[in-house]
């Protein structure tokens, strides 16, 4: 039996197939369009391809997070069961959620005396941010205690790297990423920003690259700068995108060539609909365990 239960949020981009293999219970965020609200449920109501589909159509999709609520809703019958928790929450830099986990943590724990509600600040998003819960599901598995979970994970966090091209600049135009005018000449000139997650969980422009195919390879140099271990990393590698899968496949087979030690194959996730309304489509996320991320 494990010795606590591990627990997240949607925005970690993994399909629900992984959360469920893993025994990972999740909250969901939620995001509206045209005045109608919709759980983040990991595509179960809604396909990658025809919410992506829309926003190229213009929709313009917003996003809330998890309530407090909702967290304790989460927690309350694992808690009540006799389970503590390790809750690995959506960066900070990025959503208020991290904040509404620990009010609730606060809460239930208040509820149910001698069990305990941990909160991460994972400062990561998408599948890094899935791939930091990934990594404690195997610690879990292992029989590590509560703290020992947590002192890993605040330990590693700023070890995941999360590196970003897209080719698709309107979404980042709406968002204020990009002014229009940056984005009406990025466009033209098939620009593609490179960004990364910095040590404050927060998205930042790295650089500027003309086409696709030399933005994919920057981001496999920026793995081959910052990995652990170099071309001999054995740890765990995953990409995410939003509705372009052959250029993820392309970043994939760059990786696999040149770190053939892996710990399996790279796989290739969805990002999902919270942070696809904010990158839409045309974005490819890499991430893998590196050297500490700084400013």
């Amino acid at each position: 039996m494990a010795n606590f239960t591990l627990t997240c949020c949607s925005t970690a981009d993994r399909p629900k197939s992984f959360f469920d293999g893993r025994h990972i219970p999740y909250a969901c965020f939620h995001w509206n369009e045209g005045g109608q609200d919709h759980l983040d449920d990991l595509y179960q109501s809604v396909s990658p391809s025809d919410f992506y589909a829309a926003i190229k159509a213009g929709a313009t999709p917003t996003t809330s997070q998890v309530s407090v609520g909702e967290f304790v809703e989460l927690w309350e019958p694992i808690v009540a069961a006799g389970s503590d928790v390790l809750h690995v929450s959506l960066s900070s830099g990025l959503s208020g959620a991290y904040g509404s986990a620990c009010l609730a943590a606060t809460q239930v724990m208040e509820a149910h005396p001698g069990r305990r509600v941990l909160v991460v600040d994972s400062l990561g998003a998408s599948s890094g941010y899935g791939m930091l819960v990934d990594y404690l599901a195997d610690k879990r598995d292992e029989g590590v205690t509560l703290d020992e979970a947590f002192e890993w994970a605040m330990e590693n966090r700023l070890h995941v790297h999360h590196w970003f091209f897209s080719t698709d600049l309107s979404s980042y135009v709406r968002g204020g990423r990009v002014s229009r005018v940056s984005g009406f000449v990025g466009t033209a000139l098939k620009i593609c920003p490179v960004l990364n997650m910095n040590d404050e969980g927060k998205l930042i422009p790295r650089d500027k690259i003309r086409t696709k195919a030399k933005a994919a390879k920057d981001m496999v140099a920026r793995m081959e700068e910052h990995v652990q271990d170099g071309h001999d990393y054995a740890g765990k590698c995953s990409l995410s995108m939003s509705a372009c899968r052959e250029d993820a496949e392309a970043v994939r087979d760059m990786v696999e060539a040149k770190f053939p030690a892996l710990a399996g194959k790279v796989q290739i996730n969805d990002i999902g609909t919270v942070i696809g309304s904010h990158t839409g489509p045309g974005t490819v996320a890499l991430f893998f365990m590196g050297d500490e991320r700084g400013k």
